[in-house]
């Protein structure tokens, strides 16, 4: 057993080109177990951010790891193998395949790591029927509402077991019932232990779902603050990040 956090970024840059930097020596870390929200707005780093995690891309400087794996020293095929084991992604416009039904949509990840069909069918169907939707097994993506097209989302983002579950903008393609339904997923999703890190531009999602949120400003971190469930406590006093 190992106190080791599931995310660390120690002094970690990105930089393009030759302008400022996408992302300037972040060091941050997140519990195993956790949920927490990156906030910022357009161009505050946060995507940078979700890629190095994901293995996506490499920082200028400094390390990135993620459950005990270097991601930062990570090749282009062992980053592929990485993300397959440990990884699953939420996206805001769902990236299904809509030629696919909801069942082999699920399935993909699990095709992909190579796991026998009769396995992965089984363990689709399970996920589907834990999420509420396994009354949609056969249908075609484009038949679904928003809000069941991002729950097929996330069944196939858990579909490997991963450790750590990345959601970018979950709700942000969605009208307001249907991202409250996906609040609370994510709600019931962290109470049974998934790690979770939610990078959305939307302070009362952050503040409702979270345990904690990082404010991204300029590709560095602004605040880091734990959030309450009537707000953001910022060293024991309610505040909003803005």
């Amino acid at each position: 057993m190992t106190n080791a956090p599931m995310i660390d970024l120690r002094d970690t840059t990105k930089k393009y080109a030759d302008g400022p930097p996408a992302l300037a020596g972040v060091t941050l870390s997140v519990a195993a177990g956790e949920c927490v929200a990156i906030l910022g707005h357009s161009g505050s780093g946060k995507s940078t951010l979700l890629n190095l995690i994901a293995g996506l891309d490499k920082p200028s400087s400094g390390t990135v790891t993620v459950d005990g794996t270097r991601v930062d020293q990570l090749g282009e095929a062992d980053s592929a193998r990485y993300r397959r084991a440990s990884i699953g992604m939420v996206f805001q416009f769902f990236n299904l395949l809509d030629d696919l039904t909801v069942l082999d949509n699920v399935m993909v990840p699990a095709q992909l790591a190579g796991i026998g069909k009769r396995e992965a069918k089984e363990r689709a169907v399970e996920l589907l029927e834990s999420l509420g939707i396994d009354r949609h097994v056969k249908a075609y993506p484009q038949r679904l509402s928003g809000g069941e097209r991002q729950r097929v989302a996330v069944a196939r983002a858990l579909m490997n077991e991963p450790a750590l579950l990345l959601a970018d903008e979950p709700t942000g393609a969605l009208d307001s019932s249907s991202a409250e339904d996906v609040r609370e997923l994510l709600l019931d999703l962290n109470s049974d232990g998934q790690t979770i890190l939610l990078v959305t531009h939307d302070v009362q999602l952050a503040a409702s779902t979270a345990g904690r949120t990082i404010e991204l400003v300029d590709g560095a971190v602004a605040r880091d603050v734990a959030n309450t469930v009537s707000g953001i406590t910022v060293n024991g006093s309610a505040g909003a990040v803005r």
